[in-house]
């Protein structure tokens, strides 16, 4: 039967849409992680390949711009699977202009797509719903004018196999930084008062050392109360650009020390100007926390 599809685009290997399939086993696992090898060489071999790992047989068909790639069962035969490849290029030329393939950026731009695959899919593992939909004798007839090329695991390299360490390692390891949501008008605005008040902390600390011959033991303790809340105001211009761990604390306990050192400066600034410096930074955190995470993407299994 058949397993999964993937479509590839052909000079780059990038992924273009997938079926889904839920399927844990070792060894299907492994054939998928030859897959991915594979669709990174694309160009390197003919327009209609096949590739037995295991238990499981890869297929693969290449026009100039996309490769249609199937998953089976060792034991499903191959003519039915090319006939499978053949309707899903037709039907996603059909579909999709390809200056829009040649355009696409990221994964899975036209996952959409999976809703053919998934039916054309049903179709093939249901031999009886075929008979009046399609001819197999001229499909048998090419294959055997014109056999696919047989691709050797060893010409991809070596797959490793999964084990439950390693899942257990990339279950550990695999946490990067999401990406935060695009920074809005309110974000932006936010960042600039930061660095507005920064600057401004930081020039009053430099304006004091200028102005006093003797710096006395006060003196000292306002600068380095300017200077600890300049630090704090670019912390906030931090926590606003990038993702962190424990992010939002750290967001509540900058504006806390910024609170906090204003209300140590008030012989020196008015309640006009430590309301400001405050507002900005009550402001900022809510911008921290208003700006969320990017969803995860869906695992397809491809």
């Amino acid at each position: 039967m058949v397993i999964s599809a993937t479509i590839y685009r052909w000079r780059d290997g990038l992924p273009l849409s997938a079926s889904t399939d839920f399927d844990p086993s070792p060894d299907l696992q492994n054939c998928k992680k030859t897959a991915k090898i594979l669709s990174k060489k694309l160009n390197q071999f003919p327009d209609r390949c096949t590739a037995k790992i295991g238990g499981y047989c890869i297929y693969f068909i290449s026009s100039p711009t996309v490769t249609y790639l199937t998953l089976c069962h060792h034991d499903y035969p191959a003519v039915l699977a090319f006939c499978f490849l053949d309707e899903l290029q037709k039907e996603f030329i059909t579909t999709y202009d390809p200056e829009k393939v040649e355009k696409a950026v990221r994964p899975f731009s036209f996952i959409e797509f999976d809703n053919s695959i998934q039916k054309t899919k049903q179709r093939y593992n249901n031999p009886r719903t075929l008979s009046t939909r399609m001819n197999l004798s001229a499909m048998s007839q090419e294959v055997k004018l014109r056999p696919p090329h047989h691709i050797h695991p060893a010409d991809l390299g070596p797959v490793v196999p999964d084990t439950p360490q390693q899942h257990n390692h990339v279950h550990k390891h695999n946490g990067p930084r999401r990406r935060l949501m695009p920074i809005g008008w309110l974000g932006f605005l936010s960042l600039v008062l930061n660095i507005l008040c920064g600057a401004l902390n930081l020039a009053r600390g430099i304006h004091i050392i200028n102005d006093v011959d003797n710096v006395s033991n006060y003196d000292n303790y306002a600068i380095a109360n300017f200077w600890i809340a300049c630090g704090l105001c670019f912390i906030q211009c931090y926590l606003l650009l990038f993702n962190m761990v424990w992010r939002n604390i750290a967001a509540f306990l900058s504006c806390f020390g910024v609170f906090l050192c204003n209300l140590q400066l008030m012989e020196l600034r008015n309640m006009y100007q430590i309301a400001f410096h405050v507002a900005v930074s009550v402001f900022a955190v809510s911008q921290i926390m208003l700006r969320k995470t990017r969803e995860k993407p869906p695992d397809y299994n491809v």
